[in-house]
């Protein structure tokens, strides 16, 4: 079976979408799989090669409704995507958020492959979601035919999809690679305070204001903790303008950092918080954090609260309340008894994530798609 995987962002940013795409394309190579991954090609590398990749027309960047910046598939030519298909002959396309013009539809529209459409995000009810959304369902709606099934990472993720089409969508998570968020040997701080990390964008969706107000709280009524602020964005200077306003201590931005950091960090926190009160569809970062031991707070988003199921409910808090965020915060940082009930649940409720496990269920969908239209 030959297995084209569509990505319609730059593929060697960081982000979800790639990186679910990069781990499901390595696990299905090392199951003997002919499998290329299909993404257009970085603005600034114009000869650029890699194995089993096959770049498609230019990126530029993007605004995208979440307010993050993206770079997505542009001046994509329709007659080197067909004569890329008629190379390939792929059995199986995999599209990955197909709602992104242009990439997408140029190669559905020329596909004689068995058709997947995957669903990654959830879109934000504002009113610049909204907007979007008017424009970019029309669009939709001209390649649903072209689609022999519908996946979504999430049951916040398939929101649009259900609002285009009436279908099942299958529901196939997000995964996490195990091996790289063992559980370390828990070390001490260099500080001996309490560490409360958070990693992720700055901007306004994910919430930061609200964790410096509980934070606030939280450090007046126990000095003895801190809060380290790992990754960069729009709302940067905001944030450690109003930390200096609160007159937070003991608070650190970190600006961007390296994965070799981030294990750092994980390693040494005691507690992990991801505040985010819209646009997400799942939570990457939450499995990270599961996965290494860290005990987590959460923001009571969608995506969230779909995958924080049973105990991990303990972990779901409104960041709009800064007095219930502090009391989870001091709850789930000072009660050995809970943390450790949280930590056992983790270790066994991650497990389900790992891509083998992703993988295998793809797998299921691909036979049964394929005996079905193949």
């Amino acid at each position: 079976m030959k297995i084209g995987i569509v990505c319609p962002y730059n593929i060697l940013k960081g982000g979800g979408v790639q990186e679910h795409v990069r781990a499901m394309h390595a696990e299905l190579l090392f199951r003997g799989y002919d499998a290329k991954i299909i993404t257009p090609q970085p603005r600034d590398s114009e000869t650029l090669e890699m194995p089993n990749v096959i770049f498609v027309g230019t990126s530029t960047d993007l605004r995208s409704p979440t307010h993050t910046s993206i770079q997505i598939a542009t001046s994509v030519n329709g007659e080197k995507i067909a004569q890329m298909l008629e190379r390939e002959q792929f059995d199986i396309l995999h599209f990955h958020e197909p709602w992104i013009p242009d990439l997408s539809r140029q190669i559905l529209t020329r596909s004689n492959a068995i058709n997947i459409a995957t669903f990654h995000a959830k879109i934000p009810e504002t009113l610049m979601s909204r907007s979007i959304v008017k424009v970019v369902t029309p669009y939709m709606k001209s390649v649903l035919k072209y689609f022999h099934l519908y996946t979504a990472v999430s049951a916040s993720a398939t929101e649009y999809a259900r609002s285009l089409t009436d279908d099942p969508i299958a529901i196939v998570p997000n995964g996490i690679d195990l091996s790289a968020y063992k559980q370390p040997a828990k070390r001490p701080n260099p500080s001996g305070l309490k560490s409360i990390l958070y990693i992720g964008r700055l901007e306004r969706r994910k919430g930061l204001k609200y964790l410096l107000q509980a934070y606030k709280l939280l450090s007046t009524a126990d000095p003895n903790v801190r809060l380290i602020i790992a990754g960069d964005g729009p709302d940067r200077e905001k944030l450690e303008l109003l930390a200096e306003d609160l007159q937070l201590p003991n608070v650190e931005f970190l600006g961007y950092i390296s994965e070799a950091q981030k294990h750092e960090l994980l390693a040494t926190s005691d507690l992990f918080c991801s505040p985010a009160v819209f646009g997400e569809s799942f939570g990457i970062v939450l499995l990270e954090s599961m996965a290494t031991g860290l005990v987590t707070v959460a923001g009571n988003n969608s995506g969230y609260r779909d995958l924080m199921a049973g105990i991990g409910a303990l972990s779901i808090v409104n960041p709009r309340d800064p007095e219930e965020f502090a009391r989870r915060l001091q709850l789930l940082l000072s009660e050995p008894a809970l943390r450790k009930l949280w930590q056992s649940w983790a270790t066994d409720y991650v497990q389900q994530f790992s891509y083998k496990n992703i993988v295998d269920e793809y797998e299921k969908l691909y036979g049964q798609i394929m005996r079905r239209h193949g």
